[in-house]
């Protein structure tokens, strides 16, 4: 074996070192490679991963705003249920108040003519009855019979008008009260003071209190009193018209069965 010499020895360390150098430079350039790879990987990562929250969040939007139509579909439909039972309910209403309106044209059939005759028979009882009131009595029907052709008048209103004037005329009969009138005696009218209880006895008195008549419904005339019914009859208007305490009293009446 050949010797080396000590220049071949330098000269050899001296590669050996610098082949050592460039070991380490190549080593640091890979690993700074390495870290700017992995700086990249993880910046990389992250917007990955923004990217995914991202997406996770507009995820749970939506499925909330699922869960929020899938629960106002829900309620809407419920709503919706109770409304067409409202209607159903409405259209049966509808359907009884049709019936009843059919109801009441019938019963409107038969009421009018009844109401017609109720007035027809009112008029002829006044014309027979005791001429109490006359005048208020002829107005009344008259009334009755404008209110039958007034079309803004309902069928009700027309019928209970009809019963209050029956219930007027039946009162007429229990009733003890005075008035002022005019009384015809075929050959003149006076104004006088009338006064009648109920249908038994109806007189009247001249305002100077010096004549009076009785009312004869036998022969639809009225007959002259003597002077001694003037002073009770004047007592009677006046209790009547409640200037005097109530009190006894003579009248004079058609005992039943005289001529």
């Amino acid at each position: 074996m050949s010797k080396v010499s000590k220049k071949s020895l330098i000269a050899t360390a001296m590669v050996g070192a610098l082949a050592l150098a460039g070991s380490n430079i190549a080593a640091a350039d890979a690993l700074t490679d390495l870290q700017y790879a992995e700086a990249k990987i993880f910046k990389q990562s992250a917007k990955s991963q923004a990217k995914v929250n991202n997406i996770y969040e507009q995820t749970q939007e939506l499925l909330g705003e699922y869960r929020n139509t899938v629960d106002s579909a829900d309620v809407l439909g419920g709503y919706n249920d109770h409304v067409q039972r409202m209607v159903d309910d409405q259209k049966n209403t509808l359907v009884s108040l049709q019936r009843q309106i059919d109801s009441i044209d019938k019963i409107k059939q038969g009421v009018v003519p009844l109401m017609y005759k109720m007035i027809d028979s009112l008029e002829k009882f006044i014309e027979l009855d005791v001429p109490m009131n006359l005048v208020l009595r002829k107005e009344r029907v008259a009334n009755l019979r404008d209110v039958m052709e007034d079309s803004n008048v309902t069928v009700s209103e027309q019928f209970r008008l009809v019963l209050e004037a029956y219930e007027i005329e039946s009162g007429y009969g229990t009733i003890f009260a005075a008035y002022q009138g005019e009384l015809d005696l075929g050959s003149r009218t006076l104004t006088t003071d009338f006064v009648h209880m109920g249908r038994i006895a109806l007189v009247a008195q001249s305002l100077d209190a010096k004549q009076s008549w009785l009312w004869n419904n036998k022969s639809r005339a009225w007959e002259e009193l003597g002077d001694e019914y003037l002073k009770p009859i004047t007592d009677a208007i006046r209790m009547a018209k409640k200037q005097l305490p109530m009190d006894l009293t003579k009248l004079p009446v058609f005992a039943a069965g005289a001529k």
